[in-house]
């Protein structure tokens, strides 16, 4: 039987409550409303709303020009031919250009999963096109160095490993030449098999995943695998239902940075073609060739830089992006800043130019919005805590406040030991996602607890 992801747990602990809270609301004079069917079937009053559209700056030069060429033809969604686009092309030009933040050296690595409602968002039909445009710039990349199966760890390192010697009669031979194009670009069309294999006992597919976002030097440290991987430039674009991730998403992941390492995107069919469009009657040859230069010029590399106007945008975002958020969402988010330049240098590069300047860092930072709003949507406010989540969600029911005592019989049924509900709410108190007030009894004076209602403009 599969593990209970911590958002699952969450959301099984609120329809639990929700349901032993209603048969006692009558004894106890309260009343828990606003839960409602949502689009998993059971998701809680707190469902986000679908993401807005990106700014229109995330559509800047050649890669807005690809989509928009491409849009009208497609039910595919717009961002789901972005990201797929971006993500391709920092995979095909390789390892060449690159830039330093703190130390830390990044590639043109984009690791980006589109997360869907439904089975049917087309984002497999994204693919296909984004797929078509490279293969006509780079038939030997598309026909190579992309491919689907993200299962090991160890499979990941053999696309990209180093030659394999053994010793044998004493002499050091050479047994396997290697794969001298360290460039490797994973579609996983069924992103939650991924996911699964990482809950197998010894997997390190989650270890080399994180490896290959941050350096590219690759090591199984399991005895039955030879290869290692040195400068690996690999590449991930996953496809994903939101109930399948929150299903699979396990708290480990989530809490050793996995997640963080990836842009989650949420996509949907954009239209209804019943006849299809007319793509084969779009002259691609400008574009194309715009693709082609810019790749070579990609491909002789150089260390990015900012330019001052850049400078400014980034200093003026940056202690945002730098600013660690609370729960699940923090925990999927935890890299915006690295994220938002390696997109931004991408953006760049399809300039042909080594410098970031103001538009590729707008461009960059919309993208990022529209990700973190994405992100939202599918993490929720949930803080992976099934008490606190819990408690949350009983406080949202009931705007009058409840006691500890209310909390205790009737969210918990006297089930839940004091101490665990005072963590729960203490944390939430920490969060500012609750405010408390103290009530005159007969007895002791008793708290009753309220949830901080959000102020919108």
């Amino acid at each position: 039987m599969d593990a209970m992801s911590p958002i699952a747990a969450a959301e099984a602990a609120h329809a639990e409550m929700v349901a032993r809270t209603r048969e006692q609301a009558r004894a106890l004079g309260l009343q828990v409303v606003g839960h409602q069917e949502g689009l998993d079937g059971d998701s809680p009053a707190t469902e986000m709303p679908w993401p807005d559209p990106p700014a229109a700056e995330v559509y800047h030069g050649l890669a807005g020009d690809i989509v928009r060429a491409i849009e009208p033809h497609t039910e595919a969604d717009s961002v789901a031919l972005l990201a797929q686009f971006l993500a391709a092309f920092g995979s095909v030009i390789g390892p060449s250009s690159r830039f330093i933040a703190d130390g830390a050296e990044h590639g043109m690595k984009v690791f980006a999963v589109l997360v869907g409602v439904t089975s049917k968002g087309r984002k497999g039909t994204s693919w296909a096109h984004v797929r078509r445009i490279f293969q006509s710039v780079d038939e030997g990349w598309t026909g190579r160095r992309v491919s689907s199966g993200l299962s090991s760890g160890e499979g990941l390192i053999w696309q990209a490993r180093d030659p394999i010697y053994k010793e044998i009669k004493g002499e050091k031979v050479c047994v396997d030449p290697g794969e001298d194009d360290k460039r490797f670009m994973v579609l996983e069309p069924e992103f939650a098999r991924a996911l699964r294999a990482m809950e197998r006992d010894g997997s390190t597919l989650s270890a080399v995943i994180r490896d290959a976002w941050d350096t590219g030097d690759l090591r199984a440290l399991t005895k039955n695998s030879p290869a290692n991987a040195t400068g690996a430039h690999i590449s991930i674009v996953g496809h994903v239902t939101r109930d399948e991730l929150r299903r699979y998403l396990d708290r480990t992941e989530i809490g050793n940075g996995f997640g963080n390492r990836f842009v989650w995107l949420c996509v949907k069919r954009s239209k209804v073609l019943p006849e299809g469009g007319r793509i084969d009657e779009v002259d691609f040859a400008p574009v194309l060739r715009r693709l082609s230069q810019a790749i070579d010029h990609a491909r002789r590399g150089a260390e990015m830089e900012r330019d001052e106007a850049a400078r400014r945008v980034w200093f003026r975002v940056y202690e945002g992006l730098s600013e660690g958020k609370p729960g699940l969402l923090g925990a999927m988010i935890g890299r915006a800043e690295a994220q938002v330049m390696r997109l931004a240098c991408l953006y760049a590069l399809l300039d042909m130019s080594y410098v970031v300047r103001a538009e590729h860092m707008n461009a960059a930072l919309g993208l990022w919005d529209y990700a973190e709003a994405s992100a939202r949507f599918i993490f929720g406010d949930s803080l992976g805590d099934p008490d606190a989540d819990a408690i949350m969600a009983a406080l949202r029911g009931n705007p009058a406040g409840l006691t500890r005592s209310d909390i205790s019989r009737g969210l918990f049924g006297r089930n839940k030991p004091a101490q665990s509900i005072g963590r729960a709410l203490g944390l939430l108190l920490e969060l500012g996602k609750v405010s408390r007030v103290s009530e005159e009894t007969e007895g002791r004076a008793a708290e009753r607890w309220f949830a901080v209602t959000r102020v919108t403009t």
